[in-house]
């Protein structure tokens, strides 16, 4: 049986330790001391190792390490990140990475010593772990230990829940079960950053709540974040493993990594994975992941990969033929880019991001360089000019694409006046190179698009509409602006209100045909919500019917349309419905999955009907 001794204390600068000395006999050995010559100084040691907590941050030597649970969307080797199951960083001490031969090297400089802010910007932010032990086992050099020591803990520890949990005991108890010496005595230290712990924590209440945060709330974030000088790089990060590991979000952002790669491990992408991953990204905006969950994972992943069994690479070589035309040959003849130059591009552009065609990007930046290169050697400088043309058209094109996919995809969003100026010049630009150029770039595709939903589309159709009218002087921007808040109300009401509706229709009622019916659940609801202060005033009369309506039709599907459907693995059936129904798309497929959890159904199967 082993027993253990626990130090507690904070340093000065708000970093809060956790020591823990355990094992045989570590109750009987004077192992720590405190120096209060030496700035409140706690050291460790035990038999050739030694820790030492310090004001401004730890010295070590001995054997041991440290570990801690992987942020999402820090530089994760691809080695663990392949491997779902690692969890956790494990760096030993005197080790570093030989690039020749590509493997681990050991060596037996093992002293050292990291700052608090080292420790917590290279490892996690908020919780960081160090560790040595004495066992008579493990005997020999520094390396051979540090090797032994690796080798018997190293597969557990970054695999362990307990480490993210910081469940100390169980690390304890898990370090000492691999060790399987009943004389070992293991020392472990926590460090936690108490500034970035509450403000990660401040963030979590607010996001886990409802998976948005208030301009008030984030005020109060960033007041929080400037008090204790949390810089930019800290506060994204933290924001950023918050929202990963969130149950709604990890699952889709996961399988996006898992696709990546597998992509990555046989460096090709196919058409089918691609259409994989942009339904995922599809998702995403519907259930309002940020796109900051997917950047790390594009970055990491998406270098050579190569793109197979497509036909679209038409839209690169085409690109590459305009751009060459213009940088990469000498100017003995004018080749200004023109109008149909600039349609090509922004065609490409559009295609490229609609398949993930990396290519795209790294042949214009090829074209820069080469620009660049030419402008030092002193080519005319028009050549610079063409190119900021390409760059600021391309510059609208994702402003204009990102500003008009969340306004269709989705609920609450924020749309200020000046963004309304900024998408009606970009209108008046890209109309300017072809007569409904914006529509044909943004609006058409949009509109055909299966998962685009009702409030989606009124929306989009709103915005056309008043962008139109302004630049005939017929409405005003604020004007705009109104109308397509009252849509959000609208919306945001409605998907509130059927919620409740459909609570109180499935615990309370059987029945609700009659008027009087209605009468009484929709008084229920009102005061109910004006209860919880969701609402005030009372709910529109066509607002209720229409959702009393659209339960109707859930109940027929639920209950006659879909047993048919997956009983005969009916396509058309599904497709005929969702085309007249008027439901949602994605609101229909959340429907379907519970379904088939209720009634403990293969989602493979239903998946496959969705599929065709």
């Amino acid at each position: 049986m082993h027993r253990d001794i626990r130090l507690h204390g904070i340093t000065d600068n708000h970093i809060e330790y956790f020591v823990y000395l355990a094992g045989a006999k570590v109750c009987e050995q004077y192992a720590f001391n405190i120096s209060r010559e030496d700035n409140d100084e706690l050291r460790v040691f035990s038999y050739g190792n030694e820790f030492v907590i310090g004001r401004d941050g730890v010295r070590y030597s001995g054997n041991g390490g440290a570990f801690c649970e992987y942020m999402f969307g820090i530089d994760q080797p691809l080695a663990d990140l392949a491997k779902g199951d690692v969890l956790n960083r494990l760096a030993m001490y005197g080790a570093f990475y030989e690039e020749k031969n590509g493997s681990l090297e050991l060596t037996d400089r093992t002293d050292g010593e990291q700052s608090y802010e080292k420790i917590f910007f290279e490892g996690n932010a908020v919780c960081n772990y160090f560790f040595f032990v004495n066992t008579a086992w493990i005997k020999g050099t520094l390396k051979k230990q540090q090797k032994e020591i690796l080798r018997i803990i190293g597969k557990t520890i970054k695999r362990s829940h307990a480490v993210g949990a910081e469940d100390d005991n169980t690390i304890i108890e898990q370090v000492f079960a691999l060790l399987k010496d009943p004389r070992a005595q293991v020392f472990l230290f926590k460090l936690i950053n108490r500034k970035h712990q509450e403000y990660r924590d401040f963030f979590s209440g607010l996001y886990y709540r409802n998976k948005k945060i208030s301009d008030q709330d984030f005020s109060n974030l960033t007041a929080i974040a400037d008090s204790y000088h949390i810089d930019r790089y800290q506060q994204e990060r933290i924001r950023v493993d918050v929202m990963y590991k969130h149950p709604a979000n990890r699952g889709i952002v996961d399988e996006y990594k898992n696709i990546l790669i597998a992509c990555n491990g046989k460096e090709e992408i196919n058409k089918l994975e691609i259409a994989r991953l942009n339904r995922l990204k599809t998702l995403s905006v519907r259930n309002k992941i940020p796109d900051a969950l997917f950047y790390p994972l594009d970055e990491m992943l998406k270098k050579d990969i190569r793109i197979t069994d497509l036909e679209e690479h038409a839209c690169l070589s085409e690109t590459r033929q305009i751009l060459e035309g213009l940088f990469l040959h000498e100017r003995q003849i004018e080749n200004t880019i023109d109008h149909d130059d600039m349609v090509k591009l922004l065609h490409a552009k559009k295609h490229a991001a609609e398949n993930r065609y990396h290519t795209f990007e790294e042949i214009l930046l090829d074209a820069s360089k080469v620009c660049d290169e030419k402008i030092r050697d002193g080519a005319d400088v028009a050549i610079l000019e063409d190119l900021s043309t390409i760059i600021t058209y391309f510059d609208r094109y994702d402003s204009a694409s990102s500003i008009i996919n969340k306004l269709a995809f989705m609920e609450n969003v924020k749309i200020p006046e000046d963004m309304i100026r900024s998408l009606l010049g970009s209108k008046r630009e890209f109309d300017s190179l072809r007569e409904g150029f914006f529509d044909e770039l943004f609006i058409t595709d949009l509109l055909a698009n299966q998962y685009l939903g009702y409030y989606g589309r009124k929306k989009v159709g709103f915005l056309m509409k008043g962008l139109s009218r302004i630049e005939e002087n017929r409405l005003t921007t604020s004007d705009l602006l109104a109308q397509l808040q009252e849509i959000d109300r609208e919306e945001r009401m409605f998907l509130l209100i059927r919620e409740h509706i459909r609570d109180r229709v499935r615990n309370f009622y059987s029945r609700y045909t009659s008027k009087a019916n209605q009468d009484t659940l929709k008084s229920e609801v009102t005061e109910e919500l004006r209860h919880r202060k969701l609402l005030e005033g009372e709910i529109p009369d066509g607002l209720f019917r229409e959702i009393i309506h659209t339960i109707r039709k859930e109940a027929v599907y639920l209950h006659s349309i879909l047993p048919q459907i997956i009983a005969e693995r009916n396509i058309a059936l599904r497709e005929d419905f969702l085309e007249n129904s008027g439901l949602d798309r994605f609101y229909v497929e959340e429907l379907e999955r519970e379904y088939c959890e209720l009634n403990c159904l293969d989602m493979a199967e239903l998946d496959n009907i969705r599929k065709g």
